[in-house]
């Protein structure tokens, strides 16, 4: 099975799973709503690589670790972050 979650476009490119594009930008409301304007010093703060964060408010870089890791820096519950997200796309 592909681990790979975007679909190509007819032009080469890649299109981002709207699952995906959901939780990346849920990621980056989260951050902005907690008082951080910068991404970068989120990362800093939580002993989170610069590069790996922003691939994934950009929804580019997702590993589960990573994911629970921004959780975990939030105090955040799987529970409390997937509320109100649907199981379709």
């Amino acid at each position: 099975m592909p681990t790979d979650v975007s679909t190509p476009k007819q032009t080469g490119s890649k299109k981002l799973d709207p699952r995906i594009q959901a939780i990346a930008k849920k990621l980056e409301q989260i951050r902005i709503d907690k008082g951080y304007t910068s991404y970068e010093n989120f990362a800093i703060e939580h002993g989170l690589s610069r590069m790996q964060y922003w691939r994934m408010e950009k929804g580019s870089n997702f590993t589960f670790a990573s994911f629970l890791k921004i959780l975990d820096a939030h105090k955040m519950s799987l529970e409390e972050f997937f509320e109100g997200f649907t199981e379709k796309p």
